[in-house]
């Protein structure tokens, strides 16, 4: 089976909230792991072997976790991997290293590890040795419950990482996004699903035969917030991901859309048009109180917030085309927000910009852009600083950025080929990835947090 994803004429970009499920036509998709597929690399790779996790326990490991590192670190873009099959020994000491082997494989960084079982529990140590020096550099480890073996392996990825890096990891995070399930002419089921970020363990949300859209993770990454049409009309749910109790937002005549966590998770900023025209909310979540941000004849709508907590930007045609803004916000005692001033214009270049997404350190906007006289969608990154924009993609139609929670990488859909699929890009656009599912489409990607062990 195949699925085909239609959508309105991108001009109508700005009311694509009013009325893009309308004109959006899904058919199949299997509930499947995303499948990610390197399409361009850095050509400067670090050579890294990852040995065999020596394993301490009666029962089957069910994981292979040293795999799940080596593949990690391989789809960062960063680091070459050497096969296990000219390996000349799998070392699970530091006594067992030895350098010479290792530099003749022409390797500058080992990693091994150790695996136990105990008390219904997992812990996973490792080590790190760098090559060329002959020395180790860093160890640890980390335990979980019998069910956490991947998400101590993707730990042990992020501390690698950094550790050579010196940068954020995001292996242990997670993704969301949306897909469907032709089941007849007539009849289409919806699935909101979560997945590591390396496409695996995907799991389903929710599903529903009416359309789901913009999702968007709580700062622990307990719950989501998302739009759902099943009464009907759009409504904004939030989900609790370990029990799976929904409860509604909001439900106000006309549009609810476009919801987005606060990032000290108190708050959800929204997209309303119960007075009017679509403006910028946002609802406290404590006493329930919702206040208006931004009041406009315009539409304005796809707010973010800034990492401070102190303002927004979003997407407007007030200035005649779409484009971002920013408006600085103060928050009452008793839930209210207040606009500080007026919103200020924050993209120039192009005729089009919009679906702007703020990195973790509040200096880049991911965005999609479209330059004057162009014919395509692209992923961009804006650099508030100096106002440079920097295109990081190039196939014909793409959509919802999402930044990681490390800075380094995002996520968005693509229209590029014959059915929607993730991307993945670098942030300095080195690094390109494919995640087509197994069959048919997928689209409303979302970043979400590190995965917390308890």
């Amino acid at each position: 089976m195949r699925l085909i994803f239609k959508t309105c004429p991108v001009k109508t970009h700005l009311s694509r909230l009013l009325v893009t499920m309308c004109c959006l036509l899904w058919t199949a998709a299997v509930r499947a792991d995303l499948v990610i597929e390197v399409t361009q690399g850095n050509d400067q790779l670090i050579s890294l072997a990852v040995s065999p996790f020596s394993w301490q326990g009666s029962r089957v490991l069910p994981e292979d976790p040293a795999a799940i590192v080596d593949n990690d670190l391989a789809l960062s873009g960063l680091f070459k991997a050497i096969p296990r099959a000219s390996m000349l020994s799998y070392p699970a000491s530091e006594t067992e290293v030895y350098y010479r082997d290792w530099k003749a494989l022409g390797a500058s960084y080992l990693i091994t590890g150790q695996v136990s079982f105990t008390d219904n529990s997992y812990t996973v140590n490792y080590q790190l040795y760098d090559i060329i020096r002959g020395a180790r550099v860093a160890k640890g480890g980390f335990t979980g419950n019998q069910d956490q073996l991947r998400d101590l392996a993707h730990r042990v990825s992020d501390a690698v990482y950094e550790e050579i890096t010196g940068l954020t990891g995001d292996f242990s995070s997670r993704i969301v996004y949306v897909t469907a399930q032709r089941q007849d002419a007539e009849k289409t089921a919806y699935q909101l699903n979560y997945a590591d970020a390396d496409g695996k363990r995907s799991r389903t949300i929710f599903t529903s035969s009416e359309p789901v859209m913009s999702p968007s993770w709580s700062p622990d990454g307990s719950r989501v917030a998302y739009v759902s049409f099943e009464q009907g009309r759009p409504e904004i749910y939030l989900q609790e991901l370990a029990t799976g109790k929904r409860t509604k937002l909001t439900s106000f005549r006309g549009l609810n859309s476009s919801p987005v966590w606060s990032p000290d998770g108190k708050s959800i900023a929204m997209v309303l048009s119960k007075d009017g025209n679509p403006d910028v909310y946002i609802l406290d979540l404590a006493s329930r109180k919702i206040s208006n941000v931004t009041n406009h004849y315009a539409i304005d709508t796809e707010p973010d917030w800034m990492p401070d907590g102190r303002g927004l930007v979003f997407t407007s045609n007030r200035g005649g085309s779409p484009q971002i803004y920013q408006q600085s916000i103060t928050r009452k005692r008793g839930g209210e927000f207040l606009p500080q001033g007026s919103p200020r214009r924050l993209t120039f270049e192009g005729r089009f910009n919009a679906r702007a997404k703020v990195f973790p350190d509040g200096k880049s906007l991911a965005l999609v852009h479209k330059g004057r006289g162009a014919a395509d969608y692209n992923i961009a990154v804006l650099d508030l600083d100096t106002d440079r924009l920097r295109l990081l993609t190039s196939s014909k139609l793409e959509d919802s950025p999402s930044v990681a929670p490390g800075g380094r990488r995002l996520i968005y859909s693509s229209q590029g080929g014959e059915n929607g699929e993730l991307g993945i890009v670098s942030a300095d656009g080195r690094v390109k990835q494919r995640l087509p599912a197994a069959q048919g489409d997928v689209r409303e990607p979302a970043w979400g947090p590190a995965i917390r062990l308890k």
